[in-house]
């Protein structure tokens, strides 16, 4: 009779350590389900994109990083593309370190002018008003005026005037050397923009999706430059008045701060966005094929809608484990 007493002791026992057993592998599995589901919906929604890409016979290279969850997802992150004016925000970063240094003064006087040397050759060039989404500003050549007005014309209407000025005063090489100590790999500034014998010999300003997120993460984490001057380029970022792209796939009342930029055949926009209630994410997108400017807007929109619908709200929603 002992020996029976003893025997359903060892299978009680057995019973609870397997009761215990499956009750911290159930915890274990209930901790790790909502990253499953992350990376569920993650790879549908890349599926969706590129669907999305591919209906618009457009190429496209992308690349997100949501700063709540660590989510990332990339398509042709490192296809490389023409830059367009994706590179003024590189040309920001390289101004307001020099400002951090002294160097340099958000109201310092600088010349406004319109003759640059080219790259190809050194042969002086000048900007066309038309071919300039800020004509206005040519109204003070030959006039002085304050360092930070040429900054927010550069990003906020995206002023090549205002942009070959500034690199000018910075120098391209610097500015390169500033975006490979921040981790970029792939993107070139050269030059300033419109300077077309330069164009003709390829000497283009160049980036891919991955190394324009690395430029806008190390703003918002406050290493491409002090912190107050991180802040300072995402209000002149916020403060951006093309909106078409991006934001245009967004609630109304999400922060945005975002940069554009396009040629012919080429639209890209690149964006911190700041979701209520939560960390923000980066999202680039880059565009090359369409004839039309706005149906690449509306395909970076739809992509834009597409992941703030799909792995923004969806996460923020999620009861917390």
């Amino acid at each position: 009779m002992m020996g029976l007493n003893n025997l359903n002791h060892k299978r009680l026992d057995l019973r609870g350590w397997l009761v215990l057993f499956l009750l911290l592998s159930f915890t274990a599995s209930s901790c790790s389900h909502p990253q499953q589901q992350e990376k569920v919906e993650a790879d549908a929604v890349k599926k969706e994109i590129e669907k999305l890409a591919a209906a618009s016979a457009a190429e496209v290279g992308l690349s997100f990083h949501d700063l709540e969850s660590g989510l990332v997802v990339e398509i042709n992150e490192r296809r490389v593309m023409h830059a367009a004016s994706l590179m003024k925000v590189p040309v920001m970063v390289e101004v307001l370190r020099r400002i951090d240094k002294g160097e340099l003064s958000w109201e310092q006087r600088v010349l406004v002018r319109n003759s640059f040397a080219s790259l190809a050759d050194g042969t002086p060039y000048s900007l066309q008003p038309a071919d300039d989404s800020d004509p206005e500003f040519y109204s003070l050549v030959g006039q002085s005026v304050p360092l930070k007005e040429l900054i927010f014309r550069m990003i906020t209407v995206s002023s090549n005037l205002a942009t070959n000025i500034l690199i000018d005063l910075v120098k391209a090489e610097a500015v390169m050397d500033t975006m490979r100590e921040l981790g970029v790999v792939n993107m070139q500034v050269l030059r300033g923009v419109e300077d077309a014998k330069a164009f003709e010999k390829g000497l283009n300003n160049v980036t891919d999706a991955r190394d324009m997120r690395v430029i806008l993460e190390a703003i918002v984490a406050g290493r491409a430059a002090s912190r107050p001057s991180c802040q300072a380029m995402l209000e002149i970022l916020e403060a951006q008045k093309f909106r078409e792209g991006i934001p245009a796939g967004l609630p109304a009342e999400v922060r945005v701060g975002n940069k554009t930029g396009s040629i012919t055949r080429i639209a890209h926009d690149a964006a911190v966005v700041f979701p209520p209630g939560r960390q923000p994410y980066i999202l680039v997108v880059l565009t090359r094929g369409l004839e039309k400017q706005e149906e690449a807007e509306q395909l970076i929109a739809s992509i834009s809608r597409l992941i703030y619908d799909r792995l923004i709200i969806v996460t923020k929603q999620r009861p917390e484990q």
